[in-house]
Protein backbone atom coordinates (compact mmCIF):
# COMPACT_ATOMS: atom_id res chain seq x y z
CA UNK A 1 0.00 0.00 0.00
CA UNK A 2 2.41 2.27 0.55
CA UNK A 3 4.76 1.78 -2.40
CA UNK A 4 1.86 0.96 -4.93
CA UNK A 5 -0.20 3.60 -3.12
CA UNK A 6 0.67 6.72 -0.98
CA UNK A 7 3.62 7.09 -2.23
CA UNK A 8 3.00 7.25 -5.94
CA UNK A 9 0.25 9.95 -4.82
CA UNK A 10 2.66 11.78 -2.85
CA UNK A 11 4.90 12.22 -6.04
CA UNK A 12 2.07 12.93 -8.33
CA UNK A 13 1.05 15.69 -6.29
CA UNK A 14 4.31 17.52 -5.85
CA UNK A 15 7.52 16.32 -8.23
CA UNK A 16 4.67 15.56 -11.10
CA UNK A 17 2.68 18.66 -10.39
CA UNK A 18 5.28 21.40 -9.11
CA UNK A 19 3.35 24.03 -11.10
CA UNK A 20 0.58 23.26 -8.47
CA UNK A 21 3.09 22.25 -5.72
CA UNK A 22 5.91 24.48 -5.47
CA UNK A 23 4.71 28.16 -4.90
CA UNK A 24 2.98 30.39 -2.59
CA UNK A 25 -0.67 30.07 -2.96
CA UNK A 26 -3.96 28.37 -1.13
CA UNK A 27 -3.73 25.81 -3.58
CA UNK A 28 -0.23 24.46 -2.77
CA UNK A 29 -1.35 24.57 1.20
CA UNK A 30 -3.53 21.60 0.01
CA UNK A 31 -0.59 19.99 -1.82
CA UNK A 32 2.09 20.66 1.02
CA UNK A 33 -0.36 19.49 3.84
CA UNK A 34 -1.46 16.20 1.83
CA UNK A 35 2.09 15.35 1.54
CA UNK A 36 3.25 15.90 4.98
CA UNK A 37 0.58 13.48 6.26
CA UNK A 38 1.49 10.79 4.28
CA UNK A 39 4.81 11.48 5.06
CA UNK A 40 3.93 11.14 9.11
CA UNK A 41 1.65 8.41 8.44
CA UNK A 42 4.37 6.66 6.98
CA UNK A 43 7.42 7.97 8.79
CA UNK A 44 8.38 9.07 6.11
CA UNK A 45 11.21 12.11 6.63
CA UNK A 46 11.36 12.99 2.98
CA UNK A 47 7.93 13.11 2.65
CA UNK A 48 7.83 15.12 5.41
CA UNK A 49 10.42 17.97 4.46
CA UNK A 50 9.02 18.13 0.85
CA UNK A 51 6.19 19.03 2.25
CA UNK A 52 7.82 21.94 4.65
CA UNK A 53 10.05 23.46 2.49
CA UNK A 54 8.94 22.36 -1.08
CA UNK A 55 11.03 20.52 -4.07
CA UNK A 56 14.31 21.72 -4.35
CA UNK A 57 14.77 21.40 -7.95
CA UNK A 58 11.39 22.12 -9.60
CA UNK A 59 12.07 22.87 -13.14
CA UNK A 60 10.12 26.00 -13.39
CA UNK A 61 10.85 29.07 -15.59
CA UNK A 62 10.72 32.32 -12.91
CA UNK A 63 7.82 34.94 -13.77
CA UNK A 64 6.19 31.76 -15.02
CA UNK A 65 1.91 32.76 -14.78
CA UNK A 66 -1.05 30.73 -13.94
CA UNK A 67 -4.20 31.08 -16.25
CA UNK A 68 -5.44 33.59 -13.80
CA UNK A 69 -2.25 36.00 -14.13
CA UNK A 70 -0.47 35.08 -10.77
CA UNK A 71 2.63 34.77 -10.48
CA UNK A 72 3.98 30.45 -10.32
CA UNK A 73 7.32 31.45 -9.95
CA UNK A 74 9.32 34.62 -8.55
CA UNK A 75 12.89 35.12 -8.17
CA UNK A 76 14.28 33.74 -4.47
CA UNK A 77 10.85 32.54 -4.09
CA UNK A 78 10.63 29.97 -0.67
CA UNK A 79 8.05 27.36 -1.31
CA UNK A 80 6.38 25.01 0.37
CA UNK A 81 4.57 24.64 4.00
CA UNK A 82 6.45 26.92 5.79
CA UNK A 83 6.70 29.42 3.57
CA UNK A 84 2.78 29.16 2.94
CA UNK A 85 2.70 30.17 6.15
CA UNK A 86 5.34 32.82 6.58
CA UNK A 87 4.84 34.77 3.55
CA UNK A 88 1.04 35.14 2.92
CA UNK A 89 -0.10 35.37 6.43
CA UNK A 90 0.57 39.09 8.06
CA UNK A 91 2.51 39.17 11.83
CA UNK A 92 -1.71 40.30 12.74
CA UNK A 93 -2.72 36.62 10.72
CA UNK A 94 -4.30 38.69 8.04
CA UNK A 95 -3.92 36.64 5.20
CA UNK A 96 -3.61 38.33 1.99
CA UNK A 97 -5.70 36.96 -0.29
CA UNK A 98 -9.11 38.00 2.05
CA UNK A 99 -11.33 36.06 3.87
CA UNK A 100 -12.70 33.82 1.39
CA UNK A 101 -9.56 32.26 0.73
CA UNK A 102 -7.80 32.18 4.19
CA UNK A 103 -11.29 30.06 5.05
CA UNK A 104 -10.93 27.50 2.19
CA UNK A 105 -6.88 27.37 3.57
CA UNK A 106 -7.40 27.07 7.50
CA UNK A 107 -8.38 23.35 6.74
CA UNK A 108 -4.93 22.40 5.10
CA UNK A 109 -3.22 24.48 7.31
CA UNK A 110 -5.06 23.48 11.10
CA UNK A 111 -5.34 19.81 10.11
CA UNK A 112 -1.60 19.14 9.43
CA UNK A 113 -0.40 22.06 11.54
CA UNK A 114 -2.77 19.28 14.32
CA UNK A 115 -0.66 16.14 12.85
CA UNK A 116 2.31 18.14 13.42
CA UNK A 117 2.35 19.28 16.95
CA UNK A 118 1.32 15.43 18.12
CA UNK A 119 3.71 13.64 15.89
CA UNK A 120 6.79 16.17 15.30
CA UNK A 121 6.18 18.43 18.43
CA UNK A 122 10.07 19.52 18.28
CA UNK A 123 8.21 21.64 15.26
CA UNK A 124 6.71 24.20 17.61
CA UNK A 125 4.30 24.53 14.72
CA UNK A 126 1.56 26.15 16.72
CA UNK A 127 4.19 28.68 17.45
CA UNK A 128 5.55 29.30 14.06
CA UNK A 129 6.11 33.21 13.66
CA UNK A 130 4.41 34.19 16.81
CA UNK A 131 1.64 31.72 16.99
CA UNK A 132 0.36 33.44 13.74
CA UNK A 133 -2.06 30.15 12.31
CA UNK A 134 -4.31 30.06 16.10
CA UNK A 135 -4.43 33.90 15.47
CA UNK A 136 -5.61 34.34 12.03
CA UNK A 137 -8.60 31.73 13.20
CA UNK A 138 -9.52 35.26 15.37
CA UNK A 139 -9.06 37.52 12.89
CA UNK A 140 -11.05 35.27 10.04
CA UNK A 141 -13.98 35.72 12.80
CA UNK A 142 -13.28 39.72 12.59
CA UNK A 143 -13.35 39.62 8.56
CA UNK A 144 -17.62 38.87 8.81
CA UNK A 145 -20.61 40.71 9.18
CA UNK A 146 -22.85 41.23 12.13
CA UNK A 147 -24.33 37.84 10.32
CA UNK A 148 -20.99 35.86 10.67
CA UNK A 149 -20.76 36.13 6.28
CA UNK A 150 -17.02 37.26 5.44
CA UNK A 151 -16.66 40.35 4.01
CA UNK A 152 -16.30 39.84 -0.02
CA UNK A 153 -12.81 41.23 -0.30
CA UNK A 154 -10.35 40.17 -3.46
CA UNK A 155 -12.81 37.28 -5.33
CA UNK A 156 -14.99 36.44 -2.71
CA UNK A 157 -18.35 34.62 -2.93
CA UNK A 158 -20.92 36.31 -0.99
CA UNK A 159 -22.78 34.29 1.82
CA UNK A 160 -19.57 32.16 2.67
CA UNK A 161 -19.68 32.51 6.48
CA UNK A 162 -17.53 31.12 9.58
CA UNK A 163 -20.51 28.45 9.77
CA UNK A 164 -18.64 26.45 6.82
CA UNK A 165 -17.25 22.98 7.97
CA UNK A 166 -13.43 24.04 7.07
CA UNK A 167 -14.16 27.32 10.01
CA UNK A 168 -15.46 24.64 11.99
CA UNK A 169 -12.05 22.69 11.95
CA UNK A 170 -10.03 25.32 12.29
CA UNK A 171 -11.63 26.98 15.29
CA UNK A 172 -11.99 23.76 17.11
CA UNK A 173 -8.40 23.18 16.43
CA UNK A 174 -7.55 27.02 17.73
CA UNK A 175 -9.29 26.52 20.80
CA UNK A 176 -7.87 23.09 21.76
CA UNK A 177 -4.48 24.36 21.31
CA UNK A 178 -4.70 27.83 21.72
CA UNK A 179 -5.25 28.61 25.32
CA UNK A 180 -9.37 27.52 25.49
CA UNK A 181 -10.37 31.47 24.23
CA UNK A 182 -13.95 31.55 26.31
CA UNK A 183 -14.89 34.03 22.90
CA UNK A 184 -14.86 30.91 20.19
CA UNK A 185 -16.99 29.06 22.44
CA UNK A 186 -19.46 31.56 21.23
CA UNK A 187 -18.97 31.30 17.90
CA UNK A 188 -18.84 27.83 18.03
CA UNK A 189 -22.25 27.65 19.08
CA UNK A 190 -23.74 29.87 16.34
CA UNK A 191 -21.47 26.71 13.68
CA UNK A 192 -23.53 24.55 15.33
CA UNK A 193 -21.30 21.14 15.24
CA UNK A 194 -17.39 20.19 16.27
CA UNK A 195 -14.93 17.87 15.17
CA UNK A 196 -15.08 14.26 16.09
CA UNK A 197 -11.78 14.37 17.95
CA UNK A 198 -9.73 15.59 21.10
CA UNK A 199 -10.16 19.11 19.55
CA UNK A 200 -13.88 19.12 19.34
CA UNK A 201 -14.66 17.49 22.30
CA UNK A 202 -12.53 20.17 24.29
CA UNK A 203 -15.10 22.76 22.72
CA UNK A 204 -17.96 20.67 23.42
CA UNK A 205 -16.99 20.04 27.20
CA UNK A 206 -16.30 24.39 27.38
CA UNK A 207 -19.83 24.78 26.26
CA UNK A 208 -21.67 22.58 28.33
CA UNK A 209 -19.86 23.65 30.97
CA UNK A 210 -21.62 27.13 30.24
CA UNK A 211 -17.40 28.61 29.45
CA UNK A 212 -18.77 30.36 26.11
CA UNK A 213 -18.80 33.98 26.03
CA UNK A 214 -19.78 36.28 23.68
CA UNK A 215 -17.06 37.11 20.62
CA UNK A 216 -16.39 40.73 20.88
CA UNK A 217 -15.93 41.81 17.08
CA UNK A 218 -14.28 45.67 17.52
CA UNK A 219 -12.93 47.91 15.39
CA UNK A 220 -9.55 46.87 14.45
CA UNK A 221 -6.80 47.48 11.74
CA UNK A 222 -5.13 44.43 10.20
CA UNK A 223 -1.96 44.72 8.60
CA UNK A 224 -1.36 43.38 5.24
CA UNK A 225 2.12 41.64 4.09
CA UNK A 226 4.51 39.25 5.43
CA UNK A 227 6.06 41.73 7.48
CA UNK A 228 2.96 43.65 7.91
CA UNK A 229 4.39 46.28 6.41
CA UNK A 230 2.23 46.11 2.75
CA UNK A 231 -0.68 48.11 3.83
CA UNK A 232 -3.57 46.65 5.47
CA UNK A 233 -7.29 46.40 5.95
CA UNK A 234 -8.96 48.52 8.60
CA UNK A 235 -12.26 48.14 10.01
CA UNK A 236 -14.29 50.17 12.02
CA UNK A 237 -17.76 49.20 14.00
CA UNK A 238 -19.41 51.13 15.71
CA UNK A 239 -21.87 49.35 19.34
CA UNK A 240 -23.09 45.89 18.42
CA UNK A 241 -22.08 46.38 14.64
CA UNK A 242 -24.86 48.67 13.97
CA UNK A 243 -22.51 50.13 11.59
CA UNK A 244 -19.62 48.92 10.27
CA UNK A 245 -17.10 50.10 7.76
CA UNK A 246 -14.61 47.59 5.63
CA UNK A 247 -11.61 50.22 4.24
CA UNK A 248 -8.94 48.56 1.88
CA UNK A 249 -5.54 49.54 1.40
CA UNK A 250 -3.88 46.47 1.15
CA UNK A 251 -1.40 44.63 -1.10
CA UNK A 252 -2.78 43.04 -4.72
CA UNK A 253 -3.27 39.71 -2.86
CA UNK A 254 -1.76 37.61 -4.85
CA UNK A 255 -3.90 36.17 -8.18
CA UNK A 256 -7.01 36.37 -6.43
CA UNK A 257 -6.53 40.40 -5.83
CA UNK A 258 -8.72 43.26 -7.32
CA UNK A 259 -7.54 46.79 -8.60
CA UNK A 260 -9.14 48.07 -5.74
CA UNK A 261 -6.73 50.60 -3.75
CA UNK A 262 -9.02 52.50 -1.36
CA UNK A 263 -12.27 50.99 -1.56
CA UNK A 264 -14.43 50.03 0.90
CA UNK A 265 -18.22 48.86 1.82
CA UNK A 266 -20.53 49.47 4.32
CA UNK A 267 -22.48 47.37 6.42
CA UNK A 268 -25.52 48.02 8.90
CA UNK A 269 -25.97 45.20 10.94
CA UNK A 270 -25.94 42.36 8.30
CA UNK A 271 -26.88 44.76 5.50
CA UNK A 272 -25.04 45.85 2.76
CA UNK A 273 -25.24 49.50 2.79
CA UNK A 274 -22.88 50.46 0.13
CA UNK A 275 -21.56 47.07 -1.71
CA UNK A 276 -18.22 45.19 -2.51
CA UNK A 277 -19.39 43.47 -5.69
CA UNK A 278 -17.27 40.28 -4.61
CA UNK A 279 -16.29 37.72 -7.67
CA UNK A 280 -17.99 36.71 -10.43
CA UNK A 281 -18.30 32.77 -10.55
CA UNK A 282 -21.03 30.41 -9.27
CA UNK A 283 -19.05 27.58 -7.44
CA UNK A 284 -19.71 24.17 -8.07
CA UNK A 285 -22.98 25.28 -10.21
CA UNK A 286 -21.98 22.93 -13.39
CA UNK A 287 -24.64 25.47 -15.37
CA UNK A 288 -22.32 28.43 -15.14
CA UNK A 289 -18.93 27.58 -16.54
CA UNK A 290 -18.74 24.43 -14.51
CA UNK A 291 -18.76 26.07 -11.75
CA UNK A 292 -15.21 27.99 -12.36
CA UNK A 293 -14.71 31.34 -12.78
CA UNK A 294 -16.46 33.23 -15.55
CA UNK A 295 -14.90 35.36 -17.52
CA UNK A 296 -16.16 38.49 -16.57
CA UNK A 297 -14.02 37.92 -13.44
CA UNK A 298 -11.29 39.65 -14.89
CA UNK A 299 -13.40 41.54 -17.53
CA UNK A 300 -15.71 43.21 -14.54
CA UNK A 301 -15.23 42.02 -10.73
CA UNK A 302 -11.37 42.83 -10.96
CA UNK A 303 -11.97 45.93 -12.32
CA UNK A 304 -11.20 49.07 -10.26
CA UNK A 305 -14.98 50.68 -11.79
CA UNK A 306 -16.61 47.56 -9.69
CA UNK A 307 -15.36 48.82 -6.79
CA UNK A 308 -16.52 51.99 -4.44
CA UNK A 309 -12.86 53.92 -5.40
CA UNK A 310 -11.43 56.73 -7.70
CA UNK A 311 -11.05 55.54 -11.27
CA UNK A 312 -8.95 58.20 -13.64
CA UNK A 313 -9.72 58.32 -17.00
CA UNK A 314 -11.45 55.25 -17.65
CA UNK A 315 -8.41 53.25 -16.65
CA UNK A 316 -7.88 50.56 -13.71
CA UNK A 317 -5.13 51.09 -10.94
CA UNK A 318 -2.17 50.06 -12.42
CA UNK A 319 -3.60 49.45 -16.06
CA UNK A 320 -4.77 46.49 -14.54
CA UNK A 321 -1.59 44.62 -14.97
CA UNK A 322 -1.24 42.22 -12.61
CA UNK A 323 2.80 41.99 -12.33
CA UNK A 324 2.69 46.14 -11.96
CA UNK A 325 0.27 46.21 -9.13
CA UNK A 326 2.07 42.99 -7.34
CA UNK A 327 4.49 45.64 -6.70
CA UNK A 328 2.81 47.97 -4.57
CA UNK A 329 0.67 48.80 -1.75
CA UNK A 330 -1.15 51.42 0.11
CA UNK A 331 0.42 53.10 2.63
CA UNK A 332 -1.40 53.90 6.34
CA UNK A 333 -1.79 57.42 7.54
CA UNK A 334 -3.55 56.91 10.39
CA UNK A 335 -5.33 54.63 12.14
CA UNK A 336 -7.78 56.00 15.51
CA UNK A 337 -10.42 54.30 17.84
CA UNK A 338 -9.56 55.91 20.75
CA UNK A 339 -12.97 57.98 20.93
CA UNK A 340 -16.08 55.31 20.32
CA UNK A 341 -18.15 58.09 18.92
CA UNK A 342 -15.09 59.21 16.11
CA UNK A 343 -13.37 56.41 14.94
CA UNK A 344 -11.30 57.50 11.55
CA UNK A 345 -9.13 55.38 9.34
CA UNK A 346 -6.55 57.30 6.93
CA UNK A 347 -4.40 55.70 3.89
CA UNK A 348 -2.29 57.37 0.96
CA UNK A 349 -1.86 55.56 -2.58
CA UNK A 350 0.70 57.08 -4.71
CA UNK A 351 1.53 54.37 -7.24
CA UNK A 352 -2.21 53.17 -9.01
CA UNK A 353 -1.60 55.90 -11.78
CA UNK A 354 1.85 57.45 -12.21
CA UNK A 355 1.61 61.19 -11.45
CA UNK A 356 -1.45 61.26 -9.18
CA UNK A 357 -1.71 60.91 -5.25
CA UNK A 358 -4.64 59.98 -3.50
CA UNK A 359 -5.69 60.21 0.39
CA UNK A 360 -9.18 58.99 1.62
CA UNK A 361 -9.81 59.48 5.01
CA UNK A 362 -13.17 57.31 6.33
CA UNK A 363 -14.78 58.29 9.58
CA UNK A 364 -17.52 56.34 11.23
CA UNK A 365 -19.37 59.18 13.46
CA UNK A 366 -22.07 59.19 15.90
CA UNK A 367 -23.44 63.13 17.03
CA UNK A 368 -26.12 65.03 18.06
CA UNK A 369 -28.81 65.51 15.53
CA UNK A 370 -28.37 61.99 13.96
CA UNK A 371 -30.64 58.67 14.74
CA UNK A 372 -27.57 56.62 14.00
CA UNK A 373 -23.52 56.26 13.19
CA UNK A 374 -23.01 58.18 9.58
CA UNK A 375 -20.05 57.53 7.47
CA UNK A 376 -17.91 60.87 6.66
CA UNK A 377 -16.23 59.81 3.48
CA UNK A 378 -12.86 62.22 2.07
CA UNK A 379 -11.30 61.39 -0.89
CA UNK A 380 -8.59 64.10 -1.96
CA UNK A 381 -6.45 63.78 -4.99
CA UNK A 382 -3.44 65.37 -6.22
CA UNK A 383 -2.31 64.97 -9.91
CA UNK A 384 0.56 66.13 -12.18
CA UNK A 385 -2.10 66.39 -15.18
CA UNK A 386 -5.80 67.39 -16.15
CA UNK A 387 -8.04 63.78 -15.56
CA UNK A 388 -11.31 62.27 -15.48
CA UNK A 389 -12.46 61.20 -12.60
CA UNK A 390 -15.07 58.54 -11.48
CA UNK A 391 -15.92 57.87 -8.03
CA UNK A 392 -18.84 54.81 -7.61
CA UNK A 393 -21.23 54.44 -4.70
CA UNK A 394 -22.60 50.62 -5.05
CA UNK A 395 -26.13 50.99 -3.44
CA UNK A 396 -28.27 48.34 -2.66
CA UNK A 397 -32.12 48.66 -3.07
CA UNK A 398 -35.14 50.85 -3.97
CA UNK A 399 -33.88 54.62 -4.93
CA UNK A 400 -36.60 57.08 -3.26
CA UNK A 401 -35.32 60.81 -3.58
CA UNK A 402 -32.82 63.13 -5.46
CA UNK A 403 -32.52 66.40 -5.10
CA UNK A 404 -31.12 66.80 -8.87
CA UNK A 405 -32.86 66.41 -12.33
CA UNK A 406 -31.47 63.94 -14.30
CA UNK A 407 -32.64 62.42 -17.99
CA UNK A 408 -33.45 58.59 -18.47
CA UNK A 409 -32.14 57.62 -21.87
CA UNK A 410 -34.98 55.72 -24.30
CA UNK A 411 -32.22 53.12 -25.04
CA UNK A 412 -29.09 52.44 -23.39
CA UNK A 413 -25.36 52.99 -23.68
CA UNK A 414 -22.16 51.39 -21.81
CA UNK A 415 -20.50 53.80 -19.68
CA UNK A 416 -17.20 52.96 -21.80
CA UNK A 417 -15.19 50.31 -23.70
CA UNK A 418 -13.05 48.24 -21.39
CA UNK A 419 -11.51 48.41 -18.14
CA UNK A 420 -14.77 47.03 -16.39
CA UNK A 421 -17.18 49.99 -17.79
CA UNK A 422 -18.26 47.72 -21.11
CA UNK A 423 -19.99 46.22 -18.55
CA UNK A 424 -22.05 49.13 -17.34
CA UNK A 425 -25.33 50.75 -18.83
CA UNK A 426 -25.80 54.57 -18.38
CA UNK A 427 -29.25 54.71 -16.93
CA UNK A 428 -29.62 58.25 -16.50
CA UNK A 429 -27.31 61.39 -16.68
CA UNK A 430 -27.56 64.69 -14.33
CA UNK A 431 -25.65 67.65 -13.13
CA UNK A 432 -26.05 69.25 -9.76
CA UNK A 433 -28.59 71.77 -8.77
CA UNK A 434 -27.08 72.73 -5.21
CA UNK A 435 -24.00 73.07 -3.55
CA UNK A 436 -24.95 69.30 -2.15
CA UNK A 437 -26.36 66.42 -4.33
CA UNK A 438 -28.25 63.62 -2.39
CA UNK A 439 -29.68 60.17 -3.35
CA UNK A 440 -31.97 58.50 -1.31
CA UNK A 441 -32.90 54.83 -1.25
CA UNK A 442 -34.63 51.89 0.87
CA UNK A 443 -33.11 48.68 1.74
CA UNK A 444 -34.07 45.90 4.35
CA UNK A 445 -36.66 48.55 5.46
CA UNK A 446 -34.27 51.25 6.43
CA UNK A 447 -33.66 54.49 4.55
CA UNK A 448 -30.12 55.65 3.12
CA UNK A 449 -29.09 58.76 1.99
CA UNK A 450 -26.03 59.89 0.24
CA UNK A 451 -25.12 63.94 0.40
CA UNK A 452 -21.84 64.89 -1.48
CA UNK A 453 -20.43 68.38 -2.07
CA UNK A 454 -20.88 69.19 -5.68
CA UNK A 455 -19.40 70.53 -8.64
CA UNK A 456 -21.52 72.91 -11.09
CA UNK A 457 -19.51 71.03 -14.11
CA UNK A 458 -19.79 67.61 -12.62
CA UNK A 459 -22.05 64.51 -13.97
CA UNK A 460 -24.01 62.69 -12.27
CA UNK A 461 -24.41 59.14 -13.61
CA UNK A 462 -27.09 56.48 -12.73
CA UNK A 463 -25.42 52.93 -13.73
CA UNK A 464 -26.32 49.25 -13.77
CA UNK A 465 -24.15 46.37 -13.94
CA UNK A 466 -25.10 44.26 -16.51
CA UNK A 467 -23.81 45.29 -20.27
CA UNK A 468 -22.03 42.99 -22.62
CA UNK A 469 -23.13 40.28 -20.55
CA UNK A 470 -25.08 37.79 -22.79
CA UNK A 471 -25.25 34.75 -20.26
CA UNK A 472 -26.73 36.91 -17.51
CA UNK A 473 -23.74 36.03 -15.71
CA UNK A 474 -23.90 39.33 -13.34
CA UNK A 475 -26.07 40.83 -10.92
CA UNK A 476 -27.85 44.02 -12.28
CA UNK A 477 -26.88 46.01 -9.27
CA UNK A 478 -27.05 49.75 -9.11
CA UNK A 479 -24.66 52.33 -8.59
CA UNK A 480 -24.08 56.09 -8.85
CA UNK A 481 -20.81 57.43 -10.51
CA UNK A 482 -19.81 60.86 -9.74
CA UNK A 483 -17.99 61.94 -12.13
CA UNK A 484 -15.58 64.93 -12.78
CA UNK A 485 -13.62 65.61 -16.18
CA UNK A 486 -10.83 68.08 -17.29
CA UNK A 487 -9.96 68.32 -13.38
CA UNK A 488 -6.30 68.17 -11.75
CA UNK A 489 -6.96 68.45 -8.32
CA UNK A 490 -9.82 67.80 -6.23
CA UNK A 491 -11.41 66.67 -3.35
CA UNK A 492 -14.53 64.71 -3.12
CA UNK A 493 -16.47 64.54 0.22
CA UNK A 494 -19.80 63.17 1.29
CA UNK A 495 -21.48 61.68 4.11
CA UNK A 496 -23.84 58.38 4.05
CA UNK A 497 -26.69 57.96 6.73
CA UNK A 498 -28.79 55.36 8.08
CA UNK A 499 -32.10 56.72 9.12
CA UNK A 500 -35.91 55.75 9.92
CA UNK A 501 -37.88 52.93 8.69
CA UNK A 502 -40.33 51.83 6.61
CA UNK A 503 -42.60 48.80 7.60
CA UNK A 504 -44.87 46.65 4.85
CA UNK A 505 -47.32 45.77 8.13
CA UNK A 506 -48.27 48.89 9.05
CA UNK A 507 -47.08 50.79 5.96
CA UNK A 508 -45.37 53.29 7.88
CA UNK A 509 -42.45 55.29 7.14
CA UNK A 510 -40.71 57.09 10.12
CA UNK A 511 -37.87 59.49 9.59
CA UNK A 512 -37.98 58.96 5.78
CA UNK A 513 -35.29 62.24 5.38
CA UNK A 514 -32.03 62.92 5.60
CA UNK A 515 -30.73 64.75 8.79
CA UNK A 516 -28.06 66.69 7.02
CA UNK A 517 -28.73 70.10 5.83
CA UNK A 518 -25.63 70.60 4.03
CA UNK A 519 -22.22 69.63 4.45
CA UNK A 520 -19.01 72.01 3.05
CA UNK A 521 -15.00 71.87 2.39
CA UNK A 522 -14.36 74.82 3.91
CA UNK A 523 -10.51 74.21 3.96
CA UNK A 524 -8.34 71.75 1.60
CA UNK A 525 -4.79 72.63 1.24
CA UNK A 526 -1.90 70.45 0.90
CA UNK A 527 -1.45 70.99 4.66
CA UNK A 528 -5.21 70.78 5.96
CA UNK A 529 -8.33 69.57 4.65
CA UNK A 530 -11.68 70.35 6.68
CA UNK A 531 -15.40 69.58 6.65
CA UNK A 532 -18.66 70.90 8.01
CA UNK A 533 -21.28 69.35 8.64
CA UNK A 534 -25.03 71.12 9.54
CA UNK A 535 -27.68 69.24 10.79
CA UNK A 536 -31.50 70.17 9.71
CA UNK A 537 -33.00 70.21 13.15
CA UNK A 538 -31.11 73.03 15.14
CA UNK A 539 -28.49 73.70 12.55
CA UNK A 540 -25.93 72.61 14.94
CA UNK A 541 -22.54 72.30 12.91
CA UNK A 542 -19.97 70.15 13.49
CA UNK A 543 -16.26 69.78 11.83
CA UNK A 544 -14.18 67.34 11.34
CA UNK A 545 -10.45 68.53 10.43
CA UNK A 546 -7.36 66.73 9.31
CA UNK A 547 -3.41 67.83 9.20
CA UNK A 548 -2.97 65.86 5.51
CA UNK A 549 1.14 66.10 6.13
CA UNK A 550 1.80 65.40 9.92
CA UNK A 551 0.05 62.50 11.34
CA UNK A 552 2.18 62.95 15.07
CA UNK A 553 0.10 61.87 17.84
CA UNK A 554 1.31 65.20 20.26
CA UNK A 555 1.65 67.34 17.43
CA UNK A 556 0.12 70.58 18.31
CA UNK A 557 -1.85 72.46 14.89
CA UNK A 558 -3.58 76.06 14.64
CA UNK A 559 -5.60 76.52 11.68
CA UNK A 560 -8.05 79.39 11.15
CA UNK A 561 -11.38 79.24 9.16
CA UNK A 562 -13.91 81.88 8.24
CA UNK A 563 -12.20 84.03 10.71
CA UNK A 564 -12.02 81.93 14.00
CA UNK A 565 -9.13 79.43 14.82
CA UNK A 566 -8.96 76.09 15.70
CA UNK A 567 -6.81 73.75 18.32
CA UNK A 568 -6.16 70.37 17.88
CA UNK A 569 -3.78 68.44 18.69
CA UNK A 570 -3.14 65.14 16.59
CA UNK A 571 -3.56 64.11 12.66
CA UNK A 572 -7.29 64.88 13.53
CA UNK A 573 -9.96 66.31 15.57
CA UNK A 574 -14.13 66.23 15.48
CA UNK A 575 -15.56 69.86 16.55
CA UNK A 576 -18.69 70.91 17.50
CA UNK A 577 -19.13 74.41 16.49
CA UNK A 578 -20.46 76.46 18.85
Amino acid sequence: MKKNLFRPFADFISIENPQFYNRVHNHSTWGNAAVGMIGLVMNDDELIQRALYGIEDDGLPVGAKDNDGGFIKTEGQEVGFLANVDEPFSPDGYYTEGPYYQRYAMYPFLIFAEALHNVKPEQKIFEHKDSVLLKSVNVLINLSDADGDFFPLNDSQKGMSYKSPDVVTALDIAYHYGGHNPQLLSIAEDQGRVLLDDSGLAVAIGIRDGKAEPFQKKSINLTDGTNGDEGGVGILRYGNEDMSLVFKYAAQGLSHGHYDKLSFSLYEKGTEILQDYGLARFVNIEQKGGGNYLKENKTWAKQTIAHNTLVQNETSHFGGKYEVGSKYHSELYFFDTSNPEVQVVSAKEKNAYPGTEMQRTMALIKADGFEKPFLLDILKVVSTTKNQYDLPFYFKGQVMKTNFDFSTPKSLETLGSEHGYQHLWSEGTGQPKEDNSKLSWLENGHFYTLTTTSLKNEELQFVRIGANDPEFNLRRDAGLVIRRKNTQNTTFVSVVESHGNYSPVSEFSVKSNSAISKIELVEDTKEYTAVVIETKANADQMMLVLSNEDKTADKEHVLKIKNKEYRWTGPNDFIKIQ
